[in-house]
């Protein structure tokens, strides 16, 4: 007997087919995974800085010592200037500092005064790899909550234009079409003059979001409200108005 599939099981089984699309997916969860456990994964925080190791390159993890394999270290890099006044970093080979794996709640990290700097450092010693998995976690949220507002609006007001029509559906596409018309740049130049310069970080967080859903919302309302009316016209719905029901 064969099984009758819901559209959301053959919209989730064509998604699974696409290799494309399971490969995109897989690489959002990890980038997603890694913001969420930064406090994890990263071996310094977001604040820690050391000044001696302003604009150190990325630091090697050594495997060997004197051609023997030993547990992953790293020497000690100090801070010189060449001839011209240029910053350089020299490794000491007398110092070395193990990492530490699963230690004080993070999944490595090393003993003070040695740094491990995995994609370097900024200006000011900070860890470029904690700074940026850090920050992911505002530039990842602001992309989904900016979506999911956007498509609560599309939905909304494409489901009640399809489902009303007449005047209403009027109304709210023409209002979609004056957010349309606006180039998504320029709109979104419009709205960020619109915010006061005088915001802290969290309202100028929820304001970048507040943005991202009203350049976005208008053309996914049309394709809600274009499917509405599809489904208007389906036979069980005319079944339903030959039957009596108001709908």
């Amino acid at each position: 007997m064969r099984k009758n599939n819901s559209r959301i099981d053959m919209a989730f089984g064509s998604f699974r087919r696409n290799r494309m699309a399971m490969f995109c997916l897989w690489s959002l969860a990890v980038l997603y995974g890694m913001a969420i456990f930064a406090d994890f994964i990263c071996p310094y925080s977001y604040q820690d800085e050391d000044r001696n190791y302003s604009y150190c390159p990325p630091t090697a993890v050594e495997f060997r010592d004197h051609g023997h394999w030993v547990s992953p270290f790293v020497y000690q890099r100090d801070l010189d200037f060449d001839a011209v006044h240029r910053r350089v970093y020299v490794t000491d080979l007398a110092k070395k500092y193990p990492l530490h794996f699963l230690k004080n709640g993070r999944l490595f990290t090393v003993d003070a005064p040695g740094r491990c700097y995995i994609w370097g450092a900024d200006a000011r010693g900070r860890d470029l790899f904690s700074r940026i998995w850090y920050g992911a976690r505002i530039s990842l949220s602001i992309g989904i909550l900016g979506v999911a507002i956007s498509f609560v609006l599309g939905l909304l007001i494409g489901g009640i234009a399809g489902f009303y029509g007449g005047w209403v559906d009027s109304v709210l596409m023409r209002l979609c079409e004056m957010f349309m018309m606006i180039p998504g740049f320029y709109l979104m130049l419009a709205l960020r003059a619109a915010v006061p310069e005088n915001f802290n970080s969290v309202q100028v967080y929820v304001s970048v979001v507040v943005i991202l859903a009203l350049i976005g919302w208008a053309s996914l309302a049309r394709i809600i409200r274009g499917m509405a009316l599809s489904l208007r016209e389906r036979d069980f719905v005319l079944a339903a108005k030959a039957l009596g029901f108001r709908i």
